[in-house]
């Protein structure tokens, strides 16, 4: 188990972040994946950016953006008819299972 899906299972967003050339590692590792050291974790911002979404019956799964380089699919809840792309939204859950799951919700 990794620090990420230890931290996911406890709800909490995080990715790790080399101290030494200060590069977001994307997926989490714990060696950054540019100059090869060590990490630190921290907390990824809960608000994203919708890049592109589908639709399933009533349910809207998206692509957000976050920081400018983590991208996450996941389910969107959505007040609009209709998603936008570029529109602010925040994750509100996120469950390690089987697998990775998140879920959204628009501003």
């Amino acid at each position: 188990m990794t620090k990420f899906d230890d931290e996911l299972r406890s709800g909490n967003f995080v990715t790790s972040h080399c101290i030494h050339c200060k590069k977001i590692v994307w997926p989490p590792s714990d060696y950054c994946n540019k100059c090869f050291r060590n990490v630190d974790w921290r907390n990824v911002s809960l608000n994203g950016k919708l890049i592109e979404w589908s639709k399933k019956g009533n349910d809207f799964f998206c692509i957000i953006e976050f920081e400018n380089i983590i991208r996450i699919i996941g389910k969107l809840e959505t007040k609009n008819s209709t998603p936008k792309p570029g529109q602010i939204v925040k994750l509100e859950k996120c469950i390690l299972s089987s697998k990775h799951k998140f879920f959204f919700t628009d501003k």
